[in-house]
């Protein structure tokens, strides 16, 4: 095997790669050392900016396999037949602290999947939760700013936290479940994953049916206490990175079965809650589980900074037969997503192997722009439509069109019967083992007790209590009772 010789970026051989260029023996480095000033100029550029959220993650590759017929639903065509495998990645992710925090703590996790379909990239972008604290994008900013370190003391501060739900009374729900025994995963492999989002689907025929997502994990959930995490975290900060890493390595392949839940599109105006609402969930007992396919990872990336950091999932990447809802948190992140990308990696990040369609061919009239790889041939023309056999639109929509209708302007919500902020919350709190609403309460008041005003501590006490008059009562007793300590 030939010898491989380092180079320059340029490709020029490397004669010295152990000293600098100096004036004499023991003289004043020179400016002309071309190999020095290339790799500290390349040096100080090797980091990007860090997601703003979702910032510490782990990633592996994998595929999606059809198991069951969807097509009554969907005319996708990687969910065309069953048996049918589509390449896929993976990223899992902390939400709210940095590149250089722990993996076991409590905070939801990002759960985005790549399907590398022969349609085009489709992405999946969840969480291991089904709901989120806020329905409406335009107050994101407000409550990733409170969750994030405080622009003072440099940590994150249960004022800033409490405060924010103390304010957004749509959060109980997934307070409840942040704070229950699931807000801590014991790994990446042992939680489920929820596209969260209601999507719709329209199958060859035309008709249009909103969906959800439940990715549900093959090894069982499991989960830490804090006191475990704590210990966790003293051992190993890289816990599920670590974990996920080796267990792929081993050939421990962890996968997850798909189902849906299925609604049709006009069952959604005079549902008895506003099924767009991220807040809430629907009941199983009004559209079941239906099994789609299961997803295998079992392939690490070989470069974590390539494959893994510089990864971009938008969620307006759609194939045909998948396509939008009116959430208003998704319709906000088709935006927000592909925005931060371009900030982040440039505008030219879909050229990154890790985010290239595989399975086909991008070809579009973008050109130039920082980073840009991808060319055509010499005579290739850059706008459309033209007479030169470019590519052409296909006429053809991705998904079903929505009916619009009203007045513009800014509204709360849709207006439906049971609209209110609390209800699921009580109900997922009823659905507790006491063993579970102890841990629960426990977690909560431990939070909620540091808060140093008094308003906001009651306010959110008001949640709990409207949500369920038991809860709000452990929770309140336990607050008083830590403070008077």
């Amino acid at each position: 095997m030939a010898k491989r010789v380092l180079t320059t970026e340029s490709g020029a051989p490397v004669a010295d790669n152990q000293n600098s260029a100096t004036a004499g023996v023991g003289g004043p480095i020179l400016l002309q050392d071309q190999h020095l000033l290339e790799k500290l100029a390349r040096f100080n550029r090797e980091r990007i900016p860090e997601r703003v959220v979702h910032a510490r993650g782990s990633g592996a590759y994998g595929y999606f396999e059809v198991t069951d017929d969807v097509t009554g639903f969907t005319r996708a065509d990687f969910l065309s037949e069953i048996g049918k495998r589509t390449e896929t990645f993976i990223r899992f992710s902390t939400v709210a602290d940095s590149l250089g925090g722990a993996d076991a703590v409590r905070d939801p996790r990002g759960f985005a999947l790549k399907f590398y379909t022969n349609e085009g990239n489709y992405d999946l972008v969840g969480n291991n939760t089904p709901v989120f604290f806020i329905k409406d994008p335009i107050k994101f900013p407000d409550f990733i700013h409170s969750q994030k370190r405080d622009p003072f003391t440099g940590k994150q501060e249960p004022d800033n936290v409490w405060d924010f739900w103390a304010h957004a009374p749509e959060a109980t729900h997934q307070v409840t479940w942040l704070m229950g025994d699931r807000g801590i995963p014991a790994s990446y492999r042992h939680m489920n994953g929820y596209g969260s989002h209601t999507y719709q689907w329209t199958n060859a025929e035309g008709e249009a049916f909103f969906v959800k997502y439940h990715f549900k994990t093959n090894q069982g959930v499991r989960s830490l206490s804090a006191d475990q995490a704590a210990e966790l975290v003293g051992k190993d900060a890289n816990s599920h990175q670590t974990d996920l890493l080796q267990a792929i390595e081993r050939g421990v392949n962890p996968s997850w079965t798909l189902h849906v839940q299925v609604m049709p599109a006009a069952d959604a105006a005079d549902y008895r809650f506003n099924p767009f609402d991220l807040t809430k969930v629907w009941p199983h007992a009004d559209y079941p589980l239906q099994r789609v396919g299961r997803l295998v990872l079992d392939r690490n990336p070989d470069n974590v900074f390539a494959e893994v950091e510089q990864a971009a999932f938008s969620p307006n990447n759609f194939v045909p037969g998948i396509g939008p809802s009116p959430d208003k948190m998704l319709q906000g992140r088709l935006f927000a997503y592909a925005d931060a990308h371009r900030y982040r990696l440039g505008v030219n990040h879909t050229q990154l192997p890790v985010n290239a369609p595989k399975a086909t061919q991008a070809d579009n009239y973008g050109r130039d722009g920082l980073h840009a790889t991808r060319y055509g041939s010499r005579h290739d023309k850059n706008y459309e439509p033209n007479s030169y056999a470019g590519p052409a639109q296909t006429d053809a929509a991705l998904a079903a069109p929505l009916a619009i209708h009203g007045w513009t302007g800014t509204y709360e919500t849709a207006a439906h019967a049971k609209d209110d902020h609390f209800f699921q919350a009580g109900e997922l709190f009823r659905l507790m083992s006491e063993e579970e609403k102890g841990r629960l309460v426990a977690n909560i008041a431990g939070g909620l007790s540091q808060v140093t005003r008094d308003d906001v501590i009651e306010k959110n006490l008001a949640h709990f209590h409207a949500a369920d008059t038991d809860y709000g009562k452990r929770v309140e007793e336990a607050v008083r009772a830590l403070r008077e300590d």
